[in-house]
Order: structure tokens, then sequence, then C-alpha cells
């Protein structure tokens, strides 16, 4: 085979892996120096110094303290990819070179000869039955696999086509001699570990290249985009490493199993080289995936600072928004369970941690949530809210309140309309339902005390995801109750194809929330054709109508269901328990225990602004909703004020 620069069979045979393994190890101790002196800079400077000291020159004083922990950060980051890359070489380097090594032993072990360019040579053998002479030797040139070119063990026949066969002057490819079959054997596995050792080198070659600072380093966003393609370059070029070594494809559960075997230098190398892939894993407890999703979410933000978009300036509010709130802490902590800039964007956000726990619920957004200011300072305050509620509910116990934005939401837009993937389809919930169910395996798995109690809420779309979610086999995972509020429906016809038992399915429904009394398809179509110019229900499908961004349904973001706000139970010709996603949550045939809410205003009243349908979790807006959702949450169901299903 033709040799390659820089890597020969001779120096791939001769390389010693653990001179890989032992510089992994030394950029791992510069990267733990480094975090380690980030803390003491932070906490015993900085930290020490903003609360003794408020004075001009203190200020300043922490200023140039806060630059010269984001070096350290910098520096953290950066070897710790370095000590990633190295050690994903080192690894995946380990099979061909053993394969080649048992190669050349095999030649040895035959007296062949192995030539610089990889071809072996074999000598005369066997008998021709004519002459009495021994057959001649010759030489095998290896087979690597490769259709075309960068093959040089594939030759063209007679009638033109690649055929594995010998060089020319070469014997035939079934040669009388005996040693020309093992010679060729020996070839091909020589030429496959080479073929597979230069695509390795050549992968972390390429990652290992982007890992350099510009010189007068100053750590500014620009920065961190780098560094966040550095960490793209490295996951990629790591792979195959990453997939043979991390359970990608198993349960939670056994992730979790996998963790806990793992040693404490292990779970460093993760952490720090492929903090988007160990932050996202189900399974993975708690405080690592806080951990390398706060570390995530740095990249991402620096990513996302050097693009000019408006989905990416929509994407980076979020982001910001939810760093500002991880930075400010509280008396409840904060984990970042999850992060990411896939479609809509990402993020699942605790408040209290779930592995330790009584009691934990997972809340899923609907209708118009995505990764943007709005989610940073709205969506994620109704998990704070649900937390501080369940803590007066029960202040004995301790409670995790998690918001889950892992799916899309549907968004009210021209595209999403025209696609199929607005509020009106389940298509979002189908897509997120398996993804949620994913991440509450994930958190009966790292559980410390192994039986938290848990809910799990759905609000407006998000109570079809929930609902379909726990239609699948086994339901939801772990979860004890589930909370339907704002919703259209959740896809069943009864409670009890929610798989969580009689009497564990609870809705909340205000009077003047349009959501909850969506008309069926029968209706909306109906309605559609008779009443837009003018019908008893004034229901507008698409007019166009100008509206607030918050509007259910329309023609562009804007638009607004025009007359919906005439619309009720009692208008319905059919079923009235009979909603758009299936069964009304709140009727009397849904069979859930409905809850007591307040009406809120009507959309008129509220100047189209739907905010009957937001109120449930806020206790400014709605104490009594807020205070059953924490008894709820709390197990204390029995506490409750419940609402006449309709």
């Amino acid at each position: 085979m033709a040799t390659e620069p820089g890597l020969t069979w001779q120096r791939f045979r001769d390389l010693k892996l653990s001179e890989l393994t032992d510089a992994a190890d030394g950029w791992r101790a510069a990267s733990a120096f480094a975090d380690a002196a980030r803390e003491r800079v932070d906490g015993d400077m900085g930290g020490r110094l903003t609360k003794t000291q408020d004075s001009e020159s203190a200020r300043a004083a922490v200023k140039r303290l806060k630059r010269l922990s984001a070096n350290y950060h910098y520096i953290h980051t950066e070897t710790g990819l370095v000590r990633g890359a190295l050690d994903g070489l080192a690894t995946e380097l380990g099979a061909p070179q053993r394969r080649l090594r048992d190669a050349l032993d095999d030649a040895a072990s035959l007296g062949y000869t192995v030539n610089d360019s990889g071809s072996i040579d074999y000598p005369a053998g066997g008998r021709n039955d004519l002459t009495g002479d021994p057959h001649p030797g010759g030489s095998a040139v290896g087979n690597n696999g490769l259709i075309g070119a960068g093959n040089p063990g594939l030759y063209r026949d007679a009638n033109g086509m690649l055929d594995p066969a010998p060089a020319p002057g070469t014997p035939a490819l079934k040669s009388p001699n005996p040693h020309r079959a093992k010679a060729q054997d020996v070839a091909d596995r020589l030429a496959h570990a080479m073929r597979e050792a230069h695509e390795i080198d050549a992968r972390y070659s390429s990652a290992l290249h982007k890992l350099k600072a510009a010189p007068g380093l100053t750590v500014d966003t620009r920065t961190w985009a780098d560094v966040g393609s550095d960490a793209d370059a490295v996951s990629q070029a790591a792979q195959n490493y990453l997939e043979k070594q991390l359970p990608l494809d198993k349960s939670p559960a056994e992730r979790k199993e996998w963790w806990d075997h793992l040693s404490q230098e292990q779970r460093e190398e993760y952490l720090s080289a492929f903090p988007g892939v160990i932050g996202n894993l189900d399974g993975i407890p708690a405080t690592a995936r806080d951990e390398a999703n706060r570390e995530n979410l740095q990249l991402l933000i620096g990513q996302l600072g050097v693009k000019h978009d408006d989905a990416s300036r929509e994407m980076l509010g979020g982001l910001k928004g939810i760093q500002e709130k991880l930075d400010k802490g509280g008396k409840l902590p904060m984990y970042l369970l999850g992060i990411g800039d896939e479609g809509n964007g990402r993020a699942i956000i605790a408040y209290g941690n779930p592995d330790t726990a009584d009691n934990v619920s997972a809340y899923v957004p609907g209708l118009g949530t995505k990764l943007d200011a709005e989610f940073a300072d709205g969506t994620v305050d109704r998990a704070l809210q649900t937390a501080r509620g369940a803590q007066n509910a029960d202040p004995s116990s301790r409670t995790s309140s998690i918001v889950w934005l892992g799916y899309d939401a549907p968004q009210v837009t021209p595209s999403d309309l025209a696609s199929g993937k607005s509020v009106m389809f389940t298509n979002d919930a189908e897509a997120g339902a398996p993804d949620y169910n994913a991440f509450m395996a994930g958190i009966s798995a790292t559980h410390e005390g192994g039986n938290p109690h848990v809910t799990a809420i759905g609000h407006s779309y998000g109570s079809l995801t929930v609902g379909l979610a726990a239609q699948e086999k086994g339901g939801i995972p772990g979860a004890d109750d589930i909370i339907l509020v704002g919703s259209p429906g959740t896809g069943a016809d009864n409670a009890q194809d929610l798989n969580v038992g009689k009497g564990h399915v609870f809705v909340g429904a205000a009077e003047n929330d349009i959501v909850t009394k969506l008309p069926n398809h029968a209706e909306a179509s109906g309605m559609a054709s008779g009443a837009v110019g003018g019908g008893s229900t004034g229901f507008v499908l698409g007019a166009g109508m100008a509206g607030p961004p918050g509007a259910l349904i329309g023609g562009g973001a804007g638009a607004i269901v025009g007359g919906i706000a005439g619309y009720n139970a009692q208008d319905a010709q059919s079923d009235p328990g009979e909603r758009w996603f299936g069964t009304d949550p709140a009727s009397e045939n849904f069979g859930a225990t409905r809850f007591v809410v307040k009406d809120g205003e009507t959309v008129l009243e509220d100047h189209l602004k739907m905010s009957a349908h937001s109120n449930y979790f806020n206790p400014t807006k709605d104490q009594i909703s807020a205070d059953n959702i924490a008894n709820i949450v709390v197990g204390n169901s029995e506490r409750i004020t419940l609402e006449t299903p309709r």
C-alpha cells in the first residue's frame, strides 16, 4: 500500500499510546488548577471583597478580578477540551494498533517480509505437478476496504472493472502457492488497520489544531464563540469514541449505572470535554448535569453572540436571561438540567435538586413558548412560583419544581401554520412526548431516595404533550399525579387513559380561558365556513384580524381568533364534552378532579391578551389556583378546593 505522509506502519507500530494518555493527564491537571484558581478568585478574593468593602477602588478591584476569573475559566475549558481530545485519540487508536501488531506478528511467524509500502513478500511454495518446481513467490498488496481512489489493493481487470487483484506481474489471485492466500490476508489486515489509523489521526489532528489561542488573549464574546467552535470540533472528532464510551443508546437507568462506575477522573474528563453531551443525557445526576450545562451555556452564548439573524438574537436573549438568574442565585438553588439551540431552543431548569427532593414536579409549557427573553423572564418563574408554593404547603418536605422545554412548542407564525406544525395539530406534542418520558425516567433513575412524589404538569398545548406521554406504554415514568391547566385536550377520551389511577388527574380551567373551550373539529369546520360573515359565534379562523403576539390561531403572528371570545360550551351542537384534542379535561365525561381557579377576565375585557390562560401558577393573579397546584405537588390533594366539572 502507498504510504501517507506522517504516519507509517512502522511509526504506528511503535507509537506509545501511554504517552498520549500521560499528556492528557497533564492537561487534566492544568484544567483542574485553572478551575480551582477561578473558584478562589470568585470566592475568597472577589466574593469577600464585594461583601466587606464598598468603594470605588474596591469596585475596580472586583472588576479586574472578574477578568482574571474569565481568563481562568477560558483556560479550564480549553485545556479540558485538549485533554478530552487526547484521551479520545489514544482510545480510538488502540484497536487498529492491536490489529496492526497482530498482522505483523503473523507475518514474522510465517517468514514473510513486510515492505515499507505495506506490501507482503512471500516465498516460493508448493510443487508444480508438471515440472516439479516450487511455485514462485510474489508480493501481496493489501486491500484496505475503500472503493476507488485511496485503495492500492484495487486494480482494473481486462474488462476495466475494479477488482481486488494483485498488481501486474504477480501471480493470479487464486495462486497455487499456499503462501499467497496467507500473505494476502496479512496484507489486507495491515492495510485496514492503517486506513483506520489515518482516518482517526486526521479527525483529531483537525480538532487539535483549532485549540490554539491568539497572542494577547482577551476573553470576550468572540473568544467564547471560538471556544464553542472548538468544543463542537472536538465532539465531532470524538463521535466514534463517544458512541463506544458513552451509553448514548441506553436507558436512563443504564446510564446512571454507567456513571456510578466511573472514576472521579473519568467523570471530570467527560464533563470538561463534552459538556453538551453529558449535560443533556437523561440518567446523569442533577449536579453533574448542572455543572456541564453551565459550561455549555457559556459556549452557546458565545456562539450566538456573533450571529446577527433574528432567531439567534432571540435565543441569545433567553440564554443571557437564564445566565443572569443563575448568577443571581436565591434561597431556592437552581439546577440547569438541559440547554441547547436545537429547533426553537431547549432549556430544562429546576428549582431545588430533583435527586434529593421529596416531591418533584415537571411542568411542560405550551403555545408560543421558545427559548427567548420571555421564557427566561416569565415561563421559568412559573416553576419558581410552584416551588415556593410547595414550600409553603409543606415546609417539612423538600420540593424540586422543573420547567421542561425539551421540545418545540408550536408557534403562531405563517410558516408554522403552513407546514402543519401549529397549535391546531399534534405534530409537536407527538415529537415531544417520548423525550419528556425519557427525562422523567432519568428523574426516577437518579433520585437518591428512589421514590419521590412525582407530578407531571401540562399547561396549554403542553397538556397535550403530557397527555400523549401519559398514554405511552407504562405511562409517564414515576408519575403519581398529573395536573392539566388551560388545556385544549390531551388526546385521551378519559382520565383513566393517562395511567396514574383514579383520582390522580387534576384539572384547572378558568371560565374565561378560551383555550379550554376550543370547539371540536366538526364545529370548527362549520363555524369557519359560516361565521366569517357574522355567524352565530363569530368564530374566525385565519381571518388575519390584528391581535397580540400571543394569539391562538390566525393567518400570521398577531392574528387572532376573532370572535372566539363569544364561543362557549353552550355553542356546541355535538357532545359538549368534546374538544379539539379529545374530551374536554374539565368535563364530567373526562372523569378528572377539577379544582377551583379564578375566572379571569374575558378576552375583550383583557384587550385580547388572553391573560386568563396564563394566571394559573401566579399567586398574585390567582392565589387559589397556585395553592391548589402546590398542594397536589406535595401530595396533599385532599386539601385542594374542588370545582364542579363542566
